[in-house]
């Protein structure tokens, strides 16, 4: 997928009211018809099924909306007050550094809208780590506890429900419309900062395509609008004459008034994936990245002939399904009978055109895919069933340079989703965490580098640094464990200077993850246990010894466990089982 480097990523901002936000409210609000006439481009019919509708049927759309008044406009906003709603969330977020509590609870605003069904749809960071949720509709002075049913933090969106009648007594449901054209006008209707009563502001459409998704570290479809989206807007609705065009989620900090909403079919899939199964299914991979070709050497080399074009694929993921199916080196030239170009875009809309993982990501979970490649000269095609990876990770993996912002050079890269090793994030879900003799344990993960800092690309260790951002995972259920700090005491003195260092083995057996490292200790019967850590750097303490310092360093750091819940879960069930 297109995805944006670290330094252009601190320059995206999801927009919940929070304390470090200080952009300046956009006053006031004007429709206008849109400026520009769209022009479409004669392209191939075959092609013609993944556009948004054929040349002519979006001609059509297009003439249609244009008729977008004043009158039509008001009319839109008078529905939306009664379908917008305000959202207050109390949320404590996980302590990384001390996984053992929370950090102090915070209150944050954002916005919803009433979606068929009496559900109310918002972003998966209005509600991230929630303990207490309030909505309040409209020209009501009353709060209603709301409760949060899906939450789908890859996509950032989530679906709360409100149990009160009395809420929705004259409340109006939103309808979803369609992926809007270049220039047409959009209201964004929410609750920003800087005041209490909804606000309304508009702007037009400037761009669609695959966006760095802040929240969820993913790289989804898009709408860049020129409408200001500032903190507090997030899950409010943009509106396209009586429909919803897309939920605004985020905007691009030190530039004026760029903001981006989620586009409809990526809330209809979100939606559909929560009413076929009851639960967010997430959105599918092929775990593959890949390199273009656009230079013709390159192409000469794989014998790809002058009518060829596709993508090389340079590494593929362990425990993805095209595992085994594709190979290194191949060149995928079509994906469901659709072309792709060197570049690794494909025809989208009239004269517009998308990376081809967006085909890949509508995809439903355990759906097939007819993939065409080209290996050693020869054509091959190949059925390969699609999965959703959930904390998916796209690097840097080819260096196409984009300007943006004037001087900012910017790398893009193509990958399908590829698991890292080192978890993305982990939202609405306690870290994990072993204390054995003072030495503390934990997975590493994303969210623990961040507890260094806004700058932690640069402030946390660097190999834990690079690791997070480049491995991946050899088998199902591998960590990273690290010896993140040490509880001091007289039975672990000396080991301070091994913190942050990661743990190989213990008596001798490789660690598969935390859970296999607590097992490991717990039932050792030796009576010195050994631990090797990176940098051929050993651990080595007296086990009874141990056992006993563990429980007096737990008491004077006020730990109530020397191990997280999951572990304890899986200690308990253990005992039970090895008891029957």
């Amino acid at each position: 997928m297109l995805s944006c480097s670290i330094r252009t990523l601190r320059r995206l901002k999801c927009c919940c009211n929070k304390r470090w936000s200080s952009l300046l409210l956009a006053k006031g609000y004007c429709f206008s018809k849109p400026k520009v006439v769209p022009s479409f481009c004669n392209t191939d019919i075959k092609f013609s099924r993944f556009y948004v509708g054929e040349r002519q049927s979006s001609l059509r759309q297009w003439r249609r909306r244009s008729l977008y008044t004043v009158t039509d406009a008001y009319e839109a906003i008078e529905l939306a007050l009664d379908s917008v709603v305000k959202i207050f969330t109390v949320s404590s977020s996980p302590n990384y550094f001390l996984p053992w509590q929370n950090k102090s609870q915070r209150e944050t605003m954002g916005s919803g809208f009433v979606i068929p069904g009496k559900k109310i749809l918002t972003n998966a960071h209005v509600v991230a780590d929630h303990t207490f949720v309030l909505v309040r509709k409209h020209g009501s002075p009353t709060k209603y506890r709301a409760e949060v049913q899906a939450v789908g933090h890859e996509c950032d969106l989530a679906i709360l429900a409100v149990e009160s009648p009395e809420f929705w007594e004259g409340m109006n449901f939103l309808e979803l419309g369609d992926i809007p054209f270049l220039q047409e006008a959009v209201a964004v209707v929410g609750y920003p900062q800087g005041g209490d009563n909804i606000s309304v502001t508009k702007g037009v459409v400037s761009r669609v395509e695959p966006t760095q998704y802040v929240h969820g570290a993913t790289q989804l479809m898009a709408i860049q609008i020129d409408a200001a989206i500032n903190p507090g807007n997030s899950g409010g609705p943009a509106i396209m004459g009586n429909k919803v065009a897309g939920v605004a989620f985020q905007n691009l900090s030190g530039a004026e008034n760029i903001g981006y909403i989620i586009p409809v079919p990526v809330i209809k899939h979100f939606i559909a994936g929560i009413e076929e199964s009851g639960k967010y299914m997430g959105f599918c991979s092929m775990g593959l990245s890949c390199q273009p070709t656009e230079n013709v050497q390159l192409r000469n080399h794989f014998k790809m002939q002058p009518h060829m074009t596709g993508v090389l694929v340079s590494k593929i993921n362990p425990l993805s399904d095209a595992y085994g199916v594709l190979k290194k080196d191949d060149i995928i030239l079509e994906f469901d009978g659709v072309p792709i170009a060197n570049d690794g875009t494909v025809p989208f809309r009239n004269r517009e055109r998308i990376t081809f993982d967006h085909l890949v990501s509508m995809k439903k979970p355990n759906e097939t895919a007819l993939v065409k490649v080209l290996r050693n000269g020869e054509e091959h095609a190949f059925t390969i069933t699609l999965q959703p990876v959930s904390n998916s990770f796209k690097g840097v993996v080819f260096t196409s340079m984009v300007k943006m912002s004037g001087d900012l050079q910017v790398k893009f890269s193509l990958m399908l989703q590829l698991q890292p090793l080192v978890p993305v994030h982990q939202f609405d879900k306690l870290p994990s965490y072993y204390i054995f003799a003072g030495l503390v344990f934990v997975p590493l993960t994303q969210p623990y580098l961040h507890e260094y800092g806004e700058d932690w690309y640069n402030t946390s260790p660097r190999r834990l640094c690079e690791r997070a951002l480049r491995e991946l995972p050899k088998r199902a259920g591998e960590q990273l464990v690290i010896l993140s700090q040490v509880l001091m005491d007289d039975i672990n003195a000396g080991y301070e200077r091994l913190a942050e260092l990661q743990v190989k083995k213990v008596n001798g057996i490789e660690i598969k993850n935390l859970k296999h490292l607590c097992q490991l200790v717990e039932n050792c019967s030796r009576e010195s246990l050994r631990i090797d850590l990176d940098d051929d750097r050993v651990v080595a303490l007296n086990y009874e010894s141990a056992r006993i310092a563990t429980s007096w360093i737990l008491e004077r750091h006020r730990i109530p466990s020397r191990m997280s819940i999951d572990l304890l879960s899986e200690q308990n069930s253990l005992l039970m089982d090895s008891a029957e």
